[in-house]
């Protein structure tokens, strides 16, 4: 991964969105990797000339080697504000996916209880008994099935770690080259989940907003 900025979706005096690309960390972690937040820092500090710490807050996450729409917050009021609107569940999330396998059911919902291993930081459905376990709900719509393959709409209803990854692998359809939950095939530094669309309230001018990521050719069936 190169220390490139990502596409810019939407900037404001308040928040920051970007087109983050698959291999492309969220935050910095262990591997000493340069992160989306870290690029997002540098081009806000060249760009307005701002000299020391330039701050932004990481209001949501996602998974490494998932592409798509990041939103950041540029201030600390709207930071609090649009973690609170994921934290209810007001943030719309739809993401898209190339799964493998032919999904019968043209649309439904998913309610599974998962149990985070953050040791290993995996994920595994359990019985809903489970310590520790949390309910995850996702909605998905089948758009294109071609040859085994399966293109998917997906809509979180819940924001759990790798929900729903672990969702689609459950189902017996995991997400393709996430060899992580039962893909078959390796795909690089991605897997074919990508999000594609964000929609939520702006924290000062109180408007919603849409912010699309568009799909690479890759998703193409």
């Amino acid at each position: 991964m190169n220390n490139d900025m990502p596409a810019v979706l939407l900037e404001d005096n308040h928040c920051l969105a970007i087109a983050k690309p698959a291999g492309l960390l969220t935050m910095g972690d262990d591997t000493g990797d340069m992160s989306a937040a870290d690029l997002a820092k540098e081009y806000l500090r060249q760009k307005y000339a701002k000299p020391g710490n330039v701050f932004l807050g990481v209001v949501h996450r996602l998974d490494r080697p998932v592409s798509g729409t990041l939103l950041f917050a540029r201030t600390s009021k709207a930071a609090s504000r649009l973690s609170d609107q994921f934290r209810r569940g007001i943030v719309r999330k739809t993401y898209i996916a190339r799964v493998e396998g032919d999904v019968k059911s043209e649309n439904g919902e998913r309610v599974d209880w998962l149990l985070k291993d953050k040791q290993r930081n995996h994920v595994s459905v359990v019985p809903a008994a489970t310590k520790g376990a949390r309910e995850c709900r996702l909605r998905y719509r089948v758009i294109k099935t071609v040859r085994k393959s399966t293109l998917v709409e997906i809509h979180p209803l819940t924001g759990r770690s790798h929900q729903i990854r672990v969702q689609l692998a459950h189902m017996g359809h995991p997400v393709a080259g996430d060899v992580r939950y039962g893909a078959i095939d390796k795909l690089g530094s991605r897997i074919m989940l990508h999000a594609a669309r964000l929609e939520f309230i702006h924290p000062t001018l109180r408007k919603d907003i849409v912010i699309d990521c568009h799909l690479s050719k890759e998703f193409e069936l």
